[in-house]
């Protein structure tokens, strides 16, 4: 399978048909996929003939119901309460010290599985703009992800402070240079995103953190469209913290917890907002006051999700397995082919794509915008092609790697260009009102 391979993107020559073309490559490339066995590995999905929003909600895997009822009957079952003294209590850790080796690039004692993320996220930001008294400045861009900026509006309004909003460019992302611009000696914290979620913008994490750091701010990091799919270095490139949902690439199921990371070197440093039994020193002390544990675990507030963290770990098996760099190889080759169908079936259309060109600077979903998305992505799901809508005008395509085949993205992409022609919108251009990120 090579990403490079040409796929035509109009007709040139007697009777030569694009779309038969881009389908035989799709084939093709199913064909030399060194993970097309994992795709059998989750669970089908009847009447579904593309799902393109693994970005959002990622696949049950394949053995999950199994995995369920195992812990159910015996894990729950029959151990009953005896099951915290025999795991439970540790498991938040200890999953999370997995998480870390398989996908993060996290030593072990840095990584927990806790609340939701907009809880991990206030607890961590709150925590961090504690630990730098005197500065006042939360840094934040613009275009991210709403419950961020809620969160860091909130937390500015009950501490005094002030947000520096980061000017983003929707269809793109922040750059080193535009964190830059808005660092000062004010800053307390930085909280952005590793993949915007509009654009799949990948941001510079080693340099941004650097540029962070020499301003004396902590940065947290938001994971939720990377962990799992691109390569992360949190112990390499220097980050302080970090939080991410385990429901998209990691197929935790809806509503799984959340992840969070805390540099070891800022365990003791750090005092977390929502005191709870789980990360007091002694669980059971039942004492009159709060003290907090000494490692990771002063971060775990209230009693963690257990039965909801089987489905996660069912798929780290599947991320140990196949290694980042291979399911990062073919995420870039899915969305490189993602924008090249796109280039077949949509772009001559009227429709724009407002996600960054091929390479490093990319994750692993793309957006195209046209103002009669709304409407197409409703038709889209009524004939059983699944991806997402972002207003005002965005069709989100999510490619998870491990369970999503060429020949799916294929079909999904020529299905909205046939949505389009049907809406009566051929040839609109590509300056329709409305056609923004």
């Amino acid at each position: 399978m090579s990403a490079s391979t040409p796929v035509p993107d109009s007709a040139s020559g007697d009777g030569f048909d694009p779309a038969a073309a881009l389908a035989a490559v799709a084939t093709a490339f199913d064909a030399a996929d060194p993970l097309a066995r994992f795709t059998s590995r989750f669970a089908p999905s009847p009447g579904v003939v593309a799902y393109l929003d693994g970005n959002s909600l990622g696949r049950p895997v394949a053995d999950l119901a199994a995995r369920m009822t195992r812990f159910i009957e015996h894990d729950w079952g029959t151990r009953l309460i005896r099951g915290w003294d025999e795991g439970w209590m540790r498991r938040p850790v200890e999953l999370g010290d997995r998480l870390g080796r398989v996908a993060l690039g996290a030593a072990a004692g840095q990584t927990f599985i806790g609340d939701s993320t907009t809880v991990l996220i206030y607890k961590l930001v709150r925590a961090a703009l504690a630990g730098r008294p005197g500065r006042t400045e939360l840094v934040l861009g613009d275009d991210d992800f709403p419950t961020d900026r809620y969160i860091v509006e909130g937390i500015a309004a009950e501490a005094g402070a002030t947000v520096r909003w980061v000017p983003t460019d929707p269809a793109g992302g922040v750059t080193p240079e535009l964190v830059a611009e808005v660092l000062s000696e004010r800053t307390a914290v930085v909280l952005l995103s590793h993949v915007a979620y509009r654009s799949g913008f990948a941001a510079d994490v080693p340099a941004i953190t650097r540029l962070a750091h020499e301003a004396g701010a902590l940065v947290v990091w938001d994971l939720c469209h990377s962990a799992g799919v691109l390569p992360i270095e949190l112990d390499g490139w220097g980050v302080d913290l970090a939080v991410g949902c385990t429901y998209k690439y990691l197929n935790g199921g809806p509503g799984a917890p959340a992840f969070g990371y805390v540099r070891a070197s800022l365990q003791g440093e750090l005092r977390q907002p929502i005191q709870g039994w789980m990360g007091h020193a002694d669980v059971f002390a039942m004492g009159p006051g709060y003290e907090p544990a000494a490692d990771v675990r002063r971060f775990l507030s209230g009693t963690p999700a257990i039965l909801a963290m089987e489905a996660m770990d069912a798929t780290l098996d599947l991320i140990e397995e196949a290694g980042v760099a291979a399911i990062h190889a073919k995420s870039r080759a899915l969305t490189d082919f993602a924008e090249r169908a796109l280039g077949v079936h949509v772009l001559p259309h009227g429709a724009r794509l407002v996600s960054p060109p091929a390479g490093a600077r990319r994750g692993s979903h793309l957006t195209v915008a046209h103002p009669s998305f709304r409407a197409v992505t409703a038709r889209l799901w009524e004939r059983g092609v699944i991806p997402d809508f972002r207003a005002p005008d965005g069709i989100r395509i999510g490619l998870s790697p491990l369970s999503t085949t060429f020949a799916e993205v294929e079909a999904g992409v020529r299905a909205i260009g046939e949505e389009l022609r049907a809406a009566g919108v051929a040839g609109a251009g590509a300056d329709s009102p409305g056609s923004t990120a």
